[in-house]
């Protein structure tokens, strides 16, 4: 951990010795999902080379309870007990300049979690994520990380985002249940999420659960869609219950229907223990 704070203070060295490198040939020419790979395992290794794929005069925190920039990332790990940091990158995928992670994590305690990184000229410029506990197998007995991890069809990733999409803003965002079956393929449905079951019917039976102790789970507005193939994950913002919340959910797409999810739900902290005013989205 020490080493990753070191390199926060110095970054100018570490980058003038990587350029130069790339400049002559020497060191291979790494990937976005590549670079933001690195950066996240940093946190367990404390390899101070990671740090050298983030912007030092450009970072922007979206995570709000830690301080933007590269002293509020250097800080947050800081804090953390010494040795406790575990990273494991379960899938990675590529958008343009987005990158995206569904991660699980020893981060003050077991948690899964998504990161998304936005990239400019090679450089981490802004982060988003969602965390939450890691939790027991569902009632299907799926953990919050199993099931596929390679994405496919990479022709097809503009077409699937589209359907994911219209799936969130139609059923999760409008309402309209009448219009579910046109995104699955009968009750083939495989669920990750920690409460529900497989299945239109599991889903179906959480909700009524749900209903039954009279907490609502809104989905108000979709902020971003990325995909890689066949996996698309959409960030969205809403209410669970009475706590203004941020839905990330990964869905994971099979003859033109939605065949697998995965989730993480982070209610959102106040603003008044916000420390960046980047905003969460």
């Amino acid at each position: 951990m020490k080493t990753v704070l070191l390199a926060l203070g110095l970054f100018i060295s570490v980058t003038a010795c990587s350029s130069s490198d790339d400049d002559e040939g020497n060191t291979p020419v790494l990937s976005n999902k590549e670079k933001a790979v690195a950066v996240l395992n940093s946190i367990e290794t404390g390899d101070q080379t990671a740090v050298a794929y983030i912007n030092p005069e450009n970072y922007k925190q979206h995570n709000l309870g830690i301080a933007d920039g590269l002293a509020g990332f250097g800080k947050a790990l800081q804090q953390l007990p010494k040795g406790s940091a575990k990273v494991n990158v379960i899938r990675a995928f590529e958008d343009g300049e987005y990158v995206f992670f569904h991660t699980q994590y020893n981060f003050f305690g077991p948690k899964a979690g998504f990161d998304i990184f936005r990239f400019e000229e090679g450089k981490i410029v802004e982060h988003w994520d969602n965390l939450a506990a890691i939790t027991a197998p569902n009632p299907s007995g799926r953990t919050q990380f199993d099931g596929s991890t390679q994405s496919s069809n990479i022709d097809q990733t503009e077409a699937n985002k589209k359907l994911v999409e219209d799936f969130v803003n139609t059923i999760l965002v409008k309402g309209q249940m009448d219009q579910l079956g046109n995104y699955f393929d009968g009750d083939k449905y495989l669920q990750h999420n920690s409460t529900i079951a497989d299945g239109l019917s599991g889903l179906g039976k959480a909700m009524e659960e749900l209903g039954k102790m009279g907490i609502a789970m809104v989905y108000d507005k979709v902020h971003m869609v990325l995909g890689e193939g066949n996996f698309v994950l959409v960030v969205s913002e809403g209410k669970f219950g009475d706590k203004h919340t941020s839905y990330y959910d990964l869905f994971r797409v099979e003859n033109g229907k939605i065949a697998e999810h995965w989730d993480v739900i982070e209610s959102i902290l106040p603003e008044s223990e916000w420390k960046n005013y980047n905003g969460k989205y």
